[in-house]
């Protein structure tokens, strides 16, 4: 079992910055994929960005150029930093493991939050506008 943690929601006024964190523990390990999913009140959830243990990354389109995802695995922590951020992105923001291979932005949204291997209890951001 890994248990996630999340960390850093909040709220900022469109244009702002968040850095989210996920904090992972028990059967942890560097090898596995970590990342975010987000879900707004009444719409589908939304993959946001991924990393593989070996520093793949994977971002949503709608989230390019403005967040980051990071991880240090000496923490066994996954960071997402979110820049420039709009009122769409309002949204309950998920920590997730995924294990096994790299399955890109595409692979991930298909697969969706339940198709994860653990997710945590969600961490909230609001944007003002």
């Amino acid at each position: 079992q890994v248990q996630l943690v999340e960390s850093g929601g909040g709220t900022v006024q469109a244009g702002g910055s968040l850095r989210l964190s996920c904090a992972a523990s028990g059967r942890t390990a560097s090898s596995y994929n970590m990342g975010w999913f987000r879900q707004a009140p009444g719409k589908e959830g939304e993959f946001v960005a991924a990393i593989s243990g070996g520093g793949y990354t994977a971002v949503a389109d709608s989230c390019k150029g403005r967040f980051t995802i990071s991880r240090d695995n000496a923490k066994n922590t996954v960071y997402l930093q979110m820049n420039s951020l709009k009122h769409e992105d309002t949204a309950v923001y998920y920590c997730i493991v995924k294990n096994g291979g790299w399955y890109g932005s595409k692979g991930y949204q298909d697969q969706g939050r339940y198709g994860m291997d653990y997710w945590g209890k969600g961490t909230l951001v609001t944007v003002s506008s």
